[in-house]
Formats: C-alpha cells, sequence, structure tokens
C-alpha cells in the first residue's frame, strides 16, 4: 500500500512525535539528548522550521513547531535528523539496524483553538509519565524556556504565545498559570487520536482552509469538541 502524502503548509504549525522501535531506549545518557538538540537545532535552521515546544523523553520525542518556507520543512528536517542520529547512536553503542519506529507521525494543529494545549500536553509528558511531580523537576523540556524563561536557542515563540503577555514576565506568568488546571483527559485522548490517524486537530472551519490550501479533501476522522484554551492575562 503506497504511503499517504505529508500535509505539511506553510505557516501552519505540526505536533510531531517520532518514537523509538518497539518503544525501544533513544537515549541512554545525557550525552545523548545534548547531540540530539545539537542537531534539532541545526537542522530547523536549514530547513526554516520555528519549533515553539518541545520534550525529549527516553524512548520518543514531541516536538511543536511551524514551517516557514514550504510544505517539505518538517519532513526534511526529520529525516535528516533522523538519519544523523541513528548512525550517532548505532556507532556510539555498537549497534545495527534501525531505531526509530517507521516515519514520524505528526498533526496539524488548530491554533486559535488547540495550541496552548498542545504546548502544555507536550511538557507535561513527563508528569503522566510518572517520571517528576511538576514539569519544571525534568530537564529536556521547552518548559523551562516558555514558562521560567531560561534562554535556549532551540525555541521560537509563537504568536499566540506572544499574546500572554506585553512583556516577558507578564508571559511567564501567564503561561504558568496555565499549568494550574489539569489537561482533561477527553483532550488528551483527542491529541493522541489526531497524531495516530495522522488527521487535523482542529475545528471544520479550519479543516476547511487547510483543504482550500492543499487542493484536496483532508483523511477524514471523528473527532470531539474542542477544550477551549484557557488564557490568562496578568493586569501588570
Amino acid at each position: 500500500m503506497a504511503r499517504r502524502r505529508r500535509i505539511g503548509p506553510k505557516d501552519v504549525t505540526q505536533h510531531v512525535v517520532q518514537r523509538g522501535n518497539n518503544r525501544k531506549v533513544c537515549f541512554k545518557r545525557e550525552q545523548d539528548f545534548i547531540v540530539y538538540a545539537s542537531w534539532l537545532k541545526q537542522y530547523s535552521e536549514k530547513f526554516n522550521v520555528a519549533l515553539h515546544a518541545w520534550v525529549f523523553m527516553t524512548n520518543h520525542v514531541h516536538l511543536l513547531c511551524t514551517p516557514r518556507s514550504d510544505n517539505l520543512g518538517v519532513s526534511q528536517m526529520m529525516q535528516s535528523l533522523g538519519r544523523k542520529y541513528v548512525r550517532y547512536f548505532n556507532d556510539t553503542y555498537k549497534q545495527t539496524g534501525t531505531l526509530w519506529e517507521g516515519r514520524f507521525k505528526s498533526s496539524l494543529v488548530c491554533t486559535s483553538t488547540y495550541l496552548l494545549n498542545v504546548y502544555r500536553y507536550i511538557e507535561l509528558n513527563p508528569v503522566r509519565a510518572k517520571m517528576v511531580n511538576e514539569p519544571w523537576q525534568y530537564k529536556w523540556s521547552s518548559y523551562h524556556n516558555n514558562a521560567l524563561g531560561v534562554l535556549s536557542e532551540l525555541c521560537k515563540p509563537h504568536d499566540i504565545y506572544l499574546q500572554l503577555g506585553t512583556t516577558c514576565t507578564t508571559r511567564l506568568s501567564a503561561y504558568r498559570s496555565l499549568f494550574n488546571e489539569t489537561l482533561p483527559q477527553s483532550l488528551i485522548n483527542e491529541i493522541r487520536v489526531s497524531l495516530n490517524k495522522e488527521i487535523v486537530l482542529g475545528d471544520d472551519e479550519f479543516k476547511g482552509k487547510i483543504e482550500t490550501m492543499i487542493g484536496s479533501k483532508l483523511k477524514s476522522g471523528k473527532m470531539g469538541r474542542p477544550v477551549k484554551q484557557k488564557v490568562t492575562l496578568t493586569p501588570f
């Protein structure tokens, strides 16, 4: 069966996940994370992809990113990064064969209703996995940049994120407040379904816009009503 064509219009944000083959470990020590992050930065810049949120788990990675040039940017970034890291991993640990579980999965994200929720979904991965109690306790996550203001050359803030406040301080405070409420399980399930089935995470209006962009109908998929993303703006 032929592979379904990737859909990745310019300036449309994507949620990307790449898993280790059979869920096996992809990062065995801290140096592995450092190497992966370095090449992610290199290839995101080369293929003009803006990274907004990310988490590197031991056996998979999540990225929230937007291609800024053309619809091949994310695919080119992930393919180049994947091949480079596999060579490094196999050489380092004297292994052969594949590391990743096939090609990466992705879904297009409706920014007006889902973006900040996907930010939270990604950065709460270590908490859901019971690796830590709070997102700031996990080192390999963009939470430190988006919530705590730690400088990162990987992260490029999305316009929706910038609208959280008029200053860096107010944005950070507003972003942290988003984590005061638990993500509903229904929303977690919806995000997971959109990734696994590689369908659009958004309402009918958003899907219609994507269909107009690509000139064809999208793969159908039953999705629930979106959970409104909470935005709290501080008054100072």
